[in-house]
């Protein structure tokens, strides 16, 4: 079974308790199914003002060289390798 970002970083904020403090990964609906994920789940660093490390994070544009340094993306990409969806294709997505 392919685990989700707050699977991964053990994060608490994917919670339904939390409502609009929830991290919007676990919101995001429209990406529910990439990479196999639940939600936003194995395409987070395609979402803005998510948060992790405990902050908000910015816009897709300021956060990628973070993420794409994170161990979690790293993962979802040798996981994936062939069908690993580019970015533009995640945010065409969303973009729907």
């Amino acid at each position: 079974m392919k685990k989700n970002c707050w699977e991964v970083k053990s994060c608490e904020r994917c919670t339904t308790a939390l409502g609009d403090d929830a991290c919007p990964v676990c919101k995001e609906t429209k990406l529910h199914g990439i990479h196999d994920g639940i939600n936003g789940g194995r395409a987070c660093w395609t979402i803005p003002h998510t948060k992790c490390g405990g902050r908000t994070q910015g816009s897709f544009g300021s956060k990628l060289s973070n993420c794409m340094e994170c161990d979690f993306y790293k993962m979802v990409k040798e996981e994936e390798k062939g069908s690993f969806k580019l970015s533009a294709t995640i945010l065409s997505a969303l973009a729907s």
